[in-house]
């Protein structure tokens, strides 16, 4: 019989981070924070349960570890209430930097080259990665080229606000190019979601509706019916 590596148990890791309350908490005696904060000091643990329960609060281990832990009175559902809304607005003004596509083909026209560009710009602005992917169809791929030329007009309309993260090159049947948002384009973001926020809690607090969301851009594939025409184009 092969001995392996234990197997893996998550119910583990979720008991280990779970908040010990009342009889939860098993060590015998705990440091005790009242409920107006002030410290009450070393107590049994039962004798600590049993001061929050006539309050009609409940025992919460704060920090298990400390020796001994350090427990506090409080009302456990409100704590956590609390606790979920901080990770919540934690969330909102957490700054995620995602990567949006664009595609383009070789055949794409100056006009909706241009359009494309607006669009990156938006998602530059909105604090987003941005990759230009150029699809080669049929004999396309043997002039390389115009792809480049494409690649190197979108780059330098976005580079005011964008650094070049990865240069033209070949992915199977694309060539692709990364910019990402310079340093101040997401100093920018991070001061409107701050902004964002507050205007949220503001009209929360007065009952107004929320503010909505800044949208961007939905941007159309591009057309991928014309198999045939490239297979008859000449070199």
């Amino acid at each position: 019989m092969s001995m392996g590596r234990p197997r893996f148990d998550p119910r583990q890791n979720q008991r280990q981070f779970q908040t010990r309350v009342n009889h939860r908490i098993r060590v015998p005696e705990v440091r005790v924070i009242a409920a107006d904060g002030s410290m009450l000091g070393v107590l049994g643990t039962q004798e600590a349960i049993r001061l929050a329960q006539d309050q009609g609060l409940d025992l919460v281990e704060v920090n298990p570890k400390a020796d001994p832990p350090v427990c506090k009175i409080l009302d456990f559902g409100k704590y956590k209430y609390e606790e979920k809304k901080k990770a919540g607005e934690a969330k909102r003004k957490q700054t995620v930097v995602e990567i949006k596509e664009i595609k383009l083909r070789p055949k794409t026209d100056d006009h909706d080259l241009a359009f494309k560009v607006k669009a990156a710009r938006r998602f530059l602005e909105a604090g987003h990665k941005v990759k230009f992917t150029v699809r080669f169809r049929g004999r396309e791929i043997t002039h390389p080229e115009k792809a480049h030329e494409q690649l190197d007009f979108v780059v330098k309309e976005t580079d005011d606000i964008a650094n070049l993260e990865s240069r033209a090159a070949m992915e199977a049947r694309t060539m692709t190019a990364l910019v990402a948002p310079k340093p101040a384009i997401m100093q920018k973001v991070a001061q409107a979601k701050v902004a964002a926020e507050k205007a949220r809690q503001q009209a929360e607090r007065e009952g107004r509706p929320l503010p909505p969301s800044a949208s961007l851009p939905e941007l159309p594939d591009e057309d991928d019916d014309d198999d045939d025409d490239d297979e008859d184009e000449s070199d």
